[in-house]
């Protein structure tokens, strides 16, 4: 089929993995961006694959009765919130059905049905991190294309899907809370007043590089500012015009950035202003949260993850808990007051600090936290030194966990294993190597990311 070719009245189905509305053509399944379930409409193919197409929609017959209307004016161009002309219940519906599409084909293995998804009770400015990129190769739409204007290039915004060259100048996110927003475009305006230059990603200059704003449900604020060479009075000039202009940022840091790429865990961080940290709450517990540091971006909603992870665990005081991808430790802290004892394991070092720092921080003394390679720290040496678990607790990242540390945690053979995944896909072929030696019974997923497709899940496994 020729791309540019148009199939009309096209009916969308369903809705893939990755988010995309899904409809059939001649035995060829098409994915059509910004589709929903139940629409009917003409679509243009704009790329094919052996196995599939890709459509765009240029004229609805029907709408499906699950549409509204996108509240972003980036909808479209931007590559987030991907979901917001899907109503939230309909998305619901999507995530719980997408976690036991993955469990049963995946995971091949009896499974209880499913406990109903949480839904979050904020569906907009519900993150608490966000990331924004300095590029001097703003995205044009094609109206600025076709006017030629003499249009200033510099952005602040996001990556253009596909496109790591490219970034969208973004005018409000409603991701996260004021004063983001303002922050955002404050810096901008100052840096373009001023003449900062914004990084060029393709030639690799420019001083401007990145900006992640962070916020607390105490309240607390950090502002980090990457740029890609020292230049002081720039820096200083650029961070006491934030400092001054926004007053509760509690936390100002930059950091110093000639490498290839915006990561900087290996990087030193400077502290401008404030301290070098903020603070979020969940119960009676205090955590410590660093500019390195992995905190869920959803604080609210993190509170009831945590609370199925603890639940499903339904400890008594007597249990020894290995909580596995411990990150700073909130699981651990979490349930340690339930446990007799709890060891955190993790592999990035500085994580490791902050989950001991989070304990002194609440007097917590029956855990243990270490930093190492998860698939060479779990072996029969390290159950005689700290104790055969009766609970694991393992919450990895999207790639699930390496098939060693599955294998070892079939031969340790817990009482009872609590897996937090974010990916049902990676976590439902996990559940496979563990189900000759677990049993599931109870799934609970879990929405952290409105109007997205991503979707947390927990599950509890006992031993056969």
């Amino acid at each position: 089929m020729k791309a540019s070719k148009v199939i009309e009245k096209l009916e969308i189905t369903g809705v893939s993995s990755d988010g995309k509305s899904v409809g059939r053509h001649e035995n060829r399944v098409i994915f059509v961006a910004n589709g929903a379930p139940g629409d009917i409409v003409d679509v243009r193919i704009v790329g094919k694959q052996k196995k599939f197409l890709l459509g765009e929609i240029i004229h609805f017959h029907e709408k499906s009765a699950d549409r509204t209307d996108p509240f972003c004016e980036h909808f479209g161009t931007c590559g987030g919130c991907k979901w917001q002309h899907i109503q939230y219940n309909a998305q619901l519906k999507h995530k719980q059905d997408h976690v036991a599409h993955n469990l049963a084909k995946i995971g091949k293995t009896a499974l209880p049905e499913l406990l109903p998804i949480k839904g979050s009770a904020n569906t907009t400015y519900y993150r608490n991190k966000l990331e924004y990129t300095f590029s001097n190769m703003r995205w044009l739409t094609r109206e600025e294309i076709e006017d030629n204007d003499e249009l200033s290039r510099n952005a602040l915004g996001f990556h253009i899907p596909r496109r790591f060259d490219k970034i969208l100048d973004i005018n409000h996110c409603w991701l996260q809370g004021d004063p983001s927003n303002q922050i955002r475009l404050a810096v901008k305006a100052y840096a373009e007043k001023n003449e900062l230059t914004f990084f060029d990603l393709k030639k690799q200059e420019g001083l401007l590089r990145n900006l992640i704003i962070r916020t607390s449900t105490t309240g607390d604020l950090m502002v980090i500012l990457q740029v890609f060479y020292e230049d002081q009075s720039a820096i200083t000039s650029l961070l006491n015009h934030l400092k001054d202009g926004f007053p509760e940022i509690t936390s100002l840091l930059y950091i110093i950035n000639p490498k290839q790429n915006e990561t900087f865990y290996d990087l030193p961080v400077h502290t401008f202003h404030g301290e070098g940290f903020i603070h979020e709450e969940m119960e009676d517990l205090r955590f410590r949260i660093g500019p390195k540091s992995f905190y869920q971006t959803n604080s609210i909603q993190a509170y009831e993850l945590y609370k199925v992870a603890r639940e499903f665990a339904d400890l008594t005081g007597d249990e020894v808990v290995y909580d596995l991808y411990t990150g700073t430790g909130t699981i651990a802290n979490f349930v340690a007051k339930k446990a007799q004892k709890v060891i955190g394991v993790e592999s990035v070092e500085e994580a490791i600090v902050d989950a001991r720092i989070n304990s002194e921080l609440n007097q917590i003394t029956n855990t243990t936290f270490l930093a190492g390679d998860m698939k060479d720290m779990i072996n029969a040496n390290f159950v005689k030194k700290h104790g055969h678990p009766d609970v694991i607790i393992t919450d990895p990242p999207r790639a699930g966990m390496h098939q060693k540390v599955v294998e070892m945690i079939n031969e340790i053979k817990p009482k009872k294993l609590v897996y937090v995944s974010c990916n049902p896909a990676t976590q439902a072929r996990d559940l496979e190597l563990l189900s000759p030696v677990f049993e599931v019974v109870a799934v609970q997923p879990v929405d952290m990311f409105p109007q997205t497709h991503h979707v947390e899940n927990v599950m509890l496994l006992k031993a056969k």
